[in-house]
């Protein structure tokens, strides 16, 4: 009766199958970027939270003046800094104002295509002829209002995704908007889905 004989695999190549398992499993985890672009109307709002923050910077430089001329070490320094009546009101004012100014901006939050998602939307919108031999790569036209719905995510009071901009809404703000703020929609559209987050220097 012939046994069979069971080869072990190298111990080598047995740590580098979990090593690299274990790496692909973060690689596949990360998620895909988000960025914000934040819009106030409020002029007053953000005016009082500019003051407040001035306000709070001088009052923590007068304290901690003070407590080098008290003597307070350099370990008890902000501690002591933060304590100082003038400064935890000026703490406060502050916290009110930006309460005040979150209240009163509006965040619209974008998150980049996964590649095959961007590509699709590129061949769905190609440049027109005109447009291609000016070297654009989409059109100008219909591309902008369609990567913003592509990208754009909407939280509810809970954390979780409601249906955000359509299509058709992120034209009307396109075309109701004074150039420089439809061009700052568009663009932080654009640039979640260009700005590189790897680290490509030297290892």
């Amino acid at each position: 009766m012939t046994t069979a004989t069971t080869i072990e695999p190298p111990a080598a190549s047995v740590a580098r199958d979990a090593h690299w398992s274990a790496k692909m499993a973060r690689l596949k985890a990360r998620k895909l970027p988000e960025r914000c672009l934040r819009l106030c109307d409020d002029d007053e709002a953000k005016k009082n939270a500019t003051d407040a923050a001035l306000e709070l910077a001088k009052a923590r430089t007068v304290a901690r003046a003070e407590s080098i001329e008290q003597g307070i070490s350099e370990v008890d320094r902000e501690e002591w800094t933060v304590a100082r009546p003038a400064v935890a009101a000026a703490q406060l004012r502050l916290d009110s104002a930006e309460r005040a100014l979150e209240e009163a901006t509006v965040v619209l939050t974008f998150r980049a295509l996964p590649r095959p998602a961007w590509e699709q939307l590129l061949r769905d919108h190609p440049p027109t002829e005109a447009q291609a031999d000016q070297g654009m790569e989409y059109n100008v036209e219909t591309y902008p209002a369609a990567l913003i719905a592509g990208c754009h995510i909407e939280r509810d009071g809970s954390g979780g995704e409601v249906p955000g901009m359509s299509e058709q809404e992120a034209q009307e703000l396109l075309d109701a908007w004074p150039d420089s703020e439809a061009k700052a929609l568009f663009t932080c559209a654009l640039l979640v889905n260009q700005t590189l987050r790897a680290d490509l220097g030297k290892g």
